[in-house]
């Protein structure tokens, strides 16, 4: 009965917001599980970075780049959730 007056309240409206909602929750996860793997990665490459140049003098750079290589997955991360926005949100809205 319920289900029912929902139908001819708003019918395929209802749906489309719940379809943008999912969208929007799947851009929203593939930035965040791509920010964790990110950071998870930098704070074990950085406690490694600090002992390696403890130890040899002159690896500065190679341990900056290091920790610039794990920054690629959160740009992919923003590189999905931009096509998951503009070919998901285009359909569901």
């Amino acid at each position: 009965m319920m289900e029912e007056r929902k139908e001819k309240k708003g019918g395929a409206r209802e749906m489309v917001e719940f379809g943008m909602g999912l969208v929007a929750l799947g851009a929203a996860f593939a930035v965040g599980m791509g920010a964790i793997g990110t950071a998870i990665a930098q704070s074990n490459i950085g406690a490694a970075g600090m002992g390696l140049m403890a130890e040899k003098d002159g690896k500065e750079g190679q341990v900056l780049l290091f920790l610039a290589i794990p920054e690629t997955m959160v740009i992919l991360g923003f590189v999905v959730a931009y096509l998951i926005l503009t070919s998901l949100g285009a359909q569901a809205g």
